[in-house]
């Protein structure tokens, strides 16, 4: 019997390989607005980061996160990113 491959992605922030499922993916959606996307399965342009403040923040401070979306990110968006992981770890 074959061995499933399981997908593996970069996380931006702190540059570790994962599975894809323990990832959180942020998208940039057709309509230019970026956002988590929890299910992985979102239109739009994706990047991932590990499921904690502190590479979410990292991956903003290096502007990694900028570079894989190829598109900037304000500060706005970038403090409702952070209110939105950090809702998401407390349920």
């Amino acid at each position: 019997m074959a061995v499933k491959k399981i997908p593996m992605r970069k996380c931006t922030g702190c540059g570790g390989m994962f599975p894809k499922k323990e990832l959180i993916r942020v998208i940039l959606t057709p309509e230019d607005e970026i956002e988590l996307d929890r299910t992985g399965r979102k239109n739009g342009r994706g990047a991932y980061v590990c499921g904690n403040k502190d590479c979410l923040t990292k991956a903003l401070k290096s502007k990694g996160l900028e570079a894989s979306l190829k598109h900037a990110i304000p500060q706005e968006v970038r403090e409702k990113l952070l209110k939105e992981l950090e809702d998401g770890e407390e349920e």
